[in-house]
């Protein structure tokens, strides 16, 4: 699954660092209002290109960006998807060139900062991406900053600091109170951090909120058994083995490995 959309739709549904349903990347693509025919062109192509990079048709992805730069050399939202494009393509250099571009062209563009920042917590370098995450967020006009908090909550888990990840992630559900996928992350933490009832109402709220994934429905197992229900830890496990028989959570559970 894709590394942005890990937190979009469902947020932030998808996946940390899957493609999430993180958000929706035509986001920042809006109306081009008195632009030059040329801009407006460059926006449309771009629009077609973060269709395309959704469903992962990367080389017609590439061709619309191609023909928005061709368009408008100048269009910043076109650099900031070609980012996306080869961070999925693990095409590192080209993605950070691009993500540059991008806020070289338009600094306040925080939906690149977010993207970029995120970028670059995925590669390890976790003070950078917090840097380029607390700098888009430190932008009153931006319109999605649950997007930019959520982002570094999940970063300073990756780096470690559990408590900025938990406070971080906390800001986000005050900012975006249903997002099923922050409540699934903080439960998710809680988990590890042994606050065990905490996390079954947080799990259980995500629950509410959207269909069980792979990922929640392992939280599931894993939570029930330290608590001790095995009934309920079964019922986990059973839906896990049937619904996503082939995903990595179901291979960990085959192969009793629930630490």
């Amino acid at each position: 699954m894709k590394t942005w959309m890990l937190l979009g739709a469902a947020l932030l549904a998808g996946c940390a660092v899957s493609k999430q349903p993180v958000e929706p990347k035509t986001s920042g693509f809006s109306s081009m209002g008195g632009a030059s025919a040329a801009t407006q062109r460059a926006s449309t192509y771009t629009e077609l290109a973060a269709a395309y990079y959704e469903r992962a048709q990367y080389k017609t992805a590439l061709d619309e960006l191609r023909k928005a730069i061709t368009a408008d050399s100048q269009y910043g939202p076109a650099y900031s998807v070609y980012g996306l494009v080869y961070m999925d393509l693990a095409e590192d250099k080209l993605a950070s060139e691009n993500f540059r571009r991008a806020l070289e062209l338009n600094p306040n563009d925080s939906n690149a900062r977010t993207r970029f920042g995120w970028f670059l917590c995925t590669r390890g370098q976790y003070d950078a991406g917090l840097a380029q995450l607390t700098e888009a967020l430190s932008n009153p006009l931006y319109a999605q900053p649950e997007m930019a908090m959520t982002y570094a909550g999940l970063c300073a888990e990756k780096k470690g600091d559990l408590s900025l990840a938990e406070s971080s992630l906390t800001k986000a559900l005050k900012l975006q109170p249903d997002n099923p996928n922050t409540f699934l992350k903080l439960a998710s933490l809680n988990f590890r951090q042994g606050r065990l009832m905490d996390a079954r109402r947080l799990l259980d709220r995500h629950d509410e909120l959207a269909p069980q994934s792979a990922e929640s429905l392992w939280l599931g197992v894993r939570l029930e058994r330290k608590l001790g229900d095995r009934a309920q830890e079964a019922a986990y496990g059973l839906q896990l083995r049937k619904r996503f028989p082939d995903s990595n959570e179901a291979r960990l559970l085959f192969a009793g490995k629930y630490e």
